[in-house]
């Protein structure tokens, strides 16, 4: 079965910068469109980035131009790279599938202080 494990969430002040990873275990990582989503407690989980398994992107409004997504396939490895934080960015981040398919993962948490 396959596994997905965030990482590289932390406290950071607003302006900041993390880069999140998401490894997962399986062979299939190659062929997957896959995503990185964000939930607070008690609200319903989004979608903030996609990639498609040829490297398309896609974005959620909120986060356009400030966050970036990529993946190494090599590595079955997906990245995160988050720019000019705002508060509103607070969120235990999560990756899966583009429509999260995959058993979820811990999680990792991202505070952005103001």
């Amino acid at each position: 079965q396959v596994q997905l494990v965030e990482s590289g969430g932390g406290l950071v002040q607003a302006g900041g910068s993390l880069r999140l990873s998401c490894a997962t275990s399986g062979s299939i990582f190659s062929t997957k469109a896959m995503g990185w989503y964000r939930q607070a407690p008690g609200n319903k989980r989004e979608l903030v980035a996609a990639i498609t398994s040829g490297g398309s992107t896609d974005y959620a409004d909120s986060v356009k131009g400030r966050f970036t997504i990529s993946r190494d396939n090599a590595k079955n490895t997906m990245y995160l790279q988050m720019n000019s934080l705002k508060p509103e960015d607070t969120y235990v981040y999560y990756c899966n599938t583009r429509y999260g398919k995959l058993p979820w993962g811990q999680g990792t948490q991202v505070t952005v202080a103001s």
